[in-house]
């Protein structure tokens, strides 16, 4: 067990303590919890197949990754945003090309996300989806821009808000860290 935390504090930027882990299975598990629950009793989507898969890469940065730059709202919420634009519009210009159209629209996103400092690695899954994704994300159109990705990446946002700030020892967004200090 001595050795898994050795390796556990080379390759995470979270302090290494057990509340924290503990912390970041609440958070993710609430966040993803109400995400199903908005998808399928609000959107009224009963085997959540407009649930986007990405968001479950941003649920291990938003909670487990919390001093990470690329899990911070701006990156999280733009780089969301930002990519399934692109996915969309990717998918409407060249969907007679699939092979074209991945690529451009994964590539794309990085793109604009790296130019509006926004990278969120799951931004690019976000894209793809929108390319790849089954008839009904495709039928969304830009829709998909605002239900699924932008209302999933705000619930994720919020509960991260709340959930990561009750431990004294995790601040979210990094900024409230750093302001934190600046009093003390």
């Amino acid at each position: 067990m001595k050795k898994f935390f050795k390796q556990f504090k080379k390759v995470n930027s979270e302090p290494m303590e057990k509340s924290n882990i503990i912390w970041s299975w609440i958070g993710s598990f609430l966040g993803i919890l109400a995400i199903t629950y908005f998808h399928r009793d609000i959107l009224n989507d009963a085997d959540l197949t407009l649930f986007v898969g990405s968001f479950g890469a941003s649920a291990v940065l938003v909670y487990g990754a919390v001093n990470s730059p690329l899990s911070q709202p701006r990156n999280l919420i733009g780089g969301h945003i930002l990519s399934a634009i692109v996915g969309v519009v990717s998918f409407k210009c060249f969907s007679g090309n699939i092979l074209f159209c991945s690529a451009f629209a994964v590539a794309t996103s990085i793109l604009l996300m790296q130019l509006t400092l926004t990278l969120h690695p799951p931004g690019g899954a976000t894209a793809l989806i929108a390319v790849i994704g089954s008839n009904q994300i495709h039928d969304l159109g830009f829709m998909y821009i605002i239900a699924p990705v932008a209302s999933g990446a705000f619930i994720l946002l919020t509960i991260a808000l709340i959930v990561n700030n009750i431990p004294k020892h995790r601040f979210y967004p990094l900024s409230l860290k750093n302001n934190r200090k600046e009093k003390d």
